[in-house]
């Protein structure tokens, strides 16, 4: 099927009106797309600790030799990771008009949810959907109130509560060290059993203890950045991150500046004068990539770069309209983050 390709610009020299204006999509006449422009999703990840003093934290170090226990609960963070990757957003300033040839049908043209050209008489490849992270189930830990004696819920004090859990601990912890031993007065039938046995014991053993040295969980948490560069930077603020509050406001100085840096490497040359006249031609317009190099950085040093695709960086190239006559059957698919050629095939006329 043939495209007659009669291809307008949508910008304000040409159509007199802003893009703005224009919405994206495909009906019996044509087509209005644009061409992507490449974003920067930066992926941070921070571990939570959470610390919840246990019932008898004071008594840590009288009955259990545990020294420097915090009676006070606490929460902290801390970076543990931040990785970029390259993502495609339309260029609502790279905007154009195909008109269709009378005999051709409207799905020709295959365009994304925003609007961005992704193939022309083909089946786009599917764009991979960012998966947010997802953290492991945590395992369930015993409850320590349901492991105490009666004799300890009917002591009268947290003392003496205390001291009879703390001797319930070394009792499990003897059993313990006698099952490894082979020394308990009824040892099991078999490696398995002798495995579950000791397995039950350890799990008693960190809930009660737990009643000492409190409990400490934590959490992986994902934050996601993303940041469209037009121009290069040399220090600009990120993001924030405190160790008490985790990631906050620009404008809040309890955190710590992480910052970006964006380079443009220069790697398609800029188009001459004559090469700005051809676009006037009929054909379907599409991008010609550069590069950029994005580090991040603290106030210290850097901890992440990458060299990643930038269609903001290169140039619009023109393929021309004689590619997609009635001759032959073209197929067309860009890449949906820079809108550059990723495949071309033609059948050769019968």
């Amino acid at each position: 099927m043939a495209l007659s390709f009669v291809i307008c610009q949508l910008s304000s020299s040409v159509a007199q009106t802003t893009t703005s204006s224009y919405q994206p999509g495909v009906n019996n006449e044509g087509a209005v797309y644009f061409l992507p422009k490449t974003a920067v999703r930066i992926i941070v990840q921070a571990e939570k600790t959470t610390y919840t003093p246990g019932e008898f934290s004071k008594y840590a170090d009288r009955y259990l030799r545990l020294q420097d226990v915090s009676t006070e609960p606490s929460v902290s963070y801390r970076v543990m990771n931040i990785r970029q990757e390259a993502t495609g957003i339309a260029d609502t300033l790279k905007g154009f008009v195909v008109k269709f040839d009378p005999k051709t049908v409207a799905s020709n043209i295959a365009l994304s949810d925003d609007g961005v050209l992704l193939a022309i008489n083909a089946v786009p490849q599917p764009v991979p959907a960012y998966k947010p992270f997802v953290p492991a189930p945590k395992a369930k830990m015993l409850n320590p109130r349901e492991l105490m004696s009666e004799e300890i819920l009917a002591a009268g004090s947290k003392a003496k509560m205390a001291e009879l859990t703390a001797q319930d601990i070394y009792e499990i912890r003897e059993s313990r060290k006698l099952l490894i031993r082979g020394q308990a007065d009824n040892m099991p039938q078999d490696g398995e059993q002798l495995k579950l046995m000791l397995n039950q014991l350890e799990l008693q053993d960190q809930a009660l203890t737990s009643l000492f040295a409190g409990t400490t969980l934590r959490d992986t948490i994902e934050q996601v950045i993303t940041i469209v560069p037009v121009k290069e930077t040399e220090r600009e603020l990120l993001f924030r991150f405190s160790k008490k509050l985790g990631m906050v406001a620009d404008d809040d100085l309890a955190g710590e500046p992480y910052y970006i840096r964006v380079v443009n490497l220069h790697a398609v040359p800029m188009p001459d004068a004559d090469d700005k006249k051809k676009k006037t031609d009929n054909g379907v317009y599409i991008n010609v990539p550069g590069k950029m190099k994005v580090t991040i950085f603290d106030a210290v040093e850097p901890i992440v770069s990458t060299e990643l695709p930038a269609a903001q960086f290169g140039n619009v190239e023109l393929l021309s309209g004689a590619l997609f006559n009635k001759r032959y059957t073209t197929r067309l698919w860009l890449n949906p983050v820079t809108g550059a050629v990723e495949r071309l095939e033609a059948d050769q006329p019968k």
